[in-house]
Formats: C-alpha cells, structure tokens, sequence
C-alpha cells in the first residue's frame, strides 16, 4: 500500500464522502475514487459501502482504520526525525486534553514548549468525555493525550502523573458571607450544583468530592459545553468546583471563590503509546517531565 492510499482512505473515513475527502485534500474526485479503487484490488475487498449520500466503512474498512492511522503516524515520525538531526524546526504536536487540564497546565507547558521551538504546529483536541482521551491515543489518532488521573485504562499507555492542582468552590456573588474564608467539604452536599456531563472532568470532580461525604450532589444545570459553567453560576444557578486558574477568572467576573477544607488536590497524567514518539512529542514529554522532576509531581512509566 501506498501513503497516498492512506492518506485518501483516511480522509474519506473521517469526512463520510468522496466529495468532502477531494475538498478538503484538494484533489480531484477521479483520482481519489482511483486511488481508492486500487487500495481495494490490493486487498481483495471493498473499504467502503457506496450509499446515495456519502460512505460507509465495510467491516474491512473498519479494520483498516487503526492500522492506517498508525502507518501515518509512524510515517510522520521518520520524516520528524529526521528533520531532528537538523534541529527541531519543523514537526508537529497532535494532543488530546480534557478542557479543564488544556487550560491549566497545558496552555502554560505548550507556551515553554513553543518558546524553545516555535516552528513546531500544535494542535490541541477536546474530547466529550475523558475514556475519549485514551481511545484517541491508541487509535494513534493523537499522539499525547492528558486526562484527569482517575480516568481508567491508562496503565498500558507510558505516562507521567502531572503536578496536582488545587480546586476550589465557586459560588455565585453574595452566596457566601464576606467574612468567609472558605468551605467544608462536608458542606458541598447541601449546594446545588452547575457541571457538565458525566465522564467529563469537572463532573468527575464535583461527583468525587461530594460522594466522599456520603452524598450525591444535587445537579441543578448540566451543560456539555464547559464555557458556559461559570457564566451559569454568575447567574445563581448553581455552584461548581473548579482549579485554581479557573476558578481565580470566575473570582474576576464577580464569583465567590472558597478554598476548601481539607483541601482538595487532583492530578491529571500525559500519557502515549508505548514505542518512538516524534520529535516534537518527545521534546515535549522531555519538557513535562523536567518540570514534573522540580516540581511535587510524582514521575512514573505505566
């Protein structure tokens, strides 16, 4: 097989077409449908169900998905490494992260990371529940994934636990008397509460701390899209739990924001398939565990 063959089985995969896949590689229609004609003759069978309105991967088809992500991948790592013997001036970083753990570390780690390479393109993925982050990763969609430390299934993967961050409550404005320091614990189980779905950070989060009072919290709003957390709380719909960066711009919008007592410590894991890495990925590992080793965090190899 070719790359070219991968690249355009790929594609027509992830866009559910002919049409989509030739716009957004910029090739002619023929020519994929060649390409992927031959791809089939090579394998002794079709890749795709041919329907009235785009594609559908046949059993084959969906057998080859993985495998190809991987070809790609491994490809680009060989091109990445040798553009390394030349210094890394090029690349390329594929991450998939949990929202609350793009925010706080990785915006700060990509910003040390782009300052020593800044020719390197990053792209950051934002997964709808955190076993999306792992399945990325080993589908080799993604080459780094990071994800809250209690997301299962990462003891195959190489990982480094990350330093821990504190979180905090977060309450709309005047919930809290003015005199207020901060929370109990014990005292989460009576607030209503603002988060996103099950399986996602923040939920993991407001679930496990509640939970351990012998609990289960009071779910006013659920929203998926985490942006809007904070502004609900604004509103007085609820309270939320948040990390410290976070939780200190809800505190700028006009929030109550309340350490908790005892504190509340979560840790989040970079992780990645065993075998090389790319440059770019392995620089950057390079970098958090550096960090990790000065810092509290607790540096281990799954």
């Amino acid at each position: 097989m070719e790359r070219r063959e991968l690249e355009y089985f790929l594609a027509i995969a992830e866009s559910g077409s002919f049409t989509a896949a030739a716009q957004a590689l910029h090739v002619a229609q023929p020519s994929l449908s060649h390409a992927i004609g031959t791809l089939e003759n090579k394998l002794g069978g079709k890749v795709f169900h041919r329907l009235p309105h785009g594609v559908a991967l046949t059993t084959a088809g969906e057998a080859l998905v993985e495998p190809a992500r991987q070809v790609m991948r491994d490809l680009s790592t060989a091109t990445d490494s040798v553009r390394r013997v030349l210094g890394l001036s090029a690349g390329r970083l594929d991450i998939v992260a949990q929202t609350t753990l793009a925010v706080d570390p990785l915006a700060e780690l990509l910003g040390a990371f782009l300052r020593s390479h800044p020719k390197v393109a990053v792209r950051v993925s934002d997964p709808e529940l955190g076993s999306d982050v792992t399945g990325s990763v080993r589908t080799g969609e993604c080459e780094l994934g990071m994800a809250d430390s209690t997301v299962d299934a990462v003891g195959d993967l190489e990982n480094i636990v990350l330093e821990g961050r504190e979180i905090f409550a977060v309450l709309p404005a005047g919930a809290a008397p003015a005199e207020r320091t901060r929370l109990g614990v014990a005292e989460l189980a009576e607030l209503d509460w603002v988060t996103t779905p099950e399986g996602t950070a923040t939920r993991e989060v407001i679930d496990h701390t509640v939970s351990a009072q012998g609990a289960s919290p009071r779910v006013a709003v659920e929203t998926a899209h985490q942006a809007m957390v904070v502004p609900l709380v604004l509103a007085g719909a609820g309270a939320t739990l948040l990390p410290r960066s976070l939780a200190r711009d809800a505190a700028e919008r006009g929030a109550a924001v309340l350490p908790l007592r005892p504190r509340v410590i979560r840790r989040g894991v970079l992780f990645w398939r065993r075998g090389p890495l790319s440059p770019a990925a392995g620089e950057f590992v390079r970098l958090v565990m550096s960090q990790a080793s000065r810092g509290s965090a607790d540096p281990r190899r799954g």
